[in-house]
């Protein structure tokens, strides 16, 4: 049995229009609440440049978004990609299944030796 492609397409569509009606919510929240800086790097904005201007959440779930705030932070598009480049990292790549050992040398192993011989 064949699937129909529209309905498909008709489903993704109200997804992501949901998704973008909630972003700009939260959004427009975040813009009122917080100054127009980055909570990483300090750098302002104004309104030719506010579309560089991304709202992060703490906790990671884009479902929660009180009315105080206190799960986001504004980030510029740079603080925020590198934002989520670390908690991916936290959580380890897994995109193929080569996984890198991590490193295993410490170069402070022996230290309390070498001062005592001081």
């Amino acid at each position: 049995m064949a699937k129909d492609p529209s309905k498909l397409d008709k489903v993704l569509r109200e997804a992501q229009k949901n998704s973008a009606t909630r972003a700009k919510g939260y959004r427009e929240q975040a813009l009122k609440l917080f100054p127009w800086v980055c909570g990483r790097c300090a750098r302002t904005f104004g309104h030719s440049t506010l579309q560089l201007l991304e709202v992060h959440h703490k906790n990671s779930d884009h479902d929660d978004n009180p009315p105080d705030g206190s799960n986001w932070e504004l980030l510029c598009t740079y603080c925020h990609e590198n934002e989520h480049a670390k908690i991916k990292d936290s959580m380890g790549r897994t995109e193929s299944n080569n996984s890198e050992d991590s490193a295993t040398f410490n170069p402070f192993a022996d230290l309390k030796n070498r001062m005592k011989n001081k």
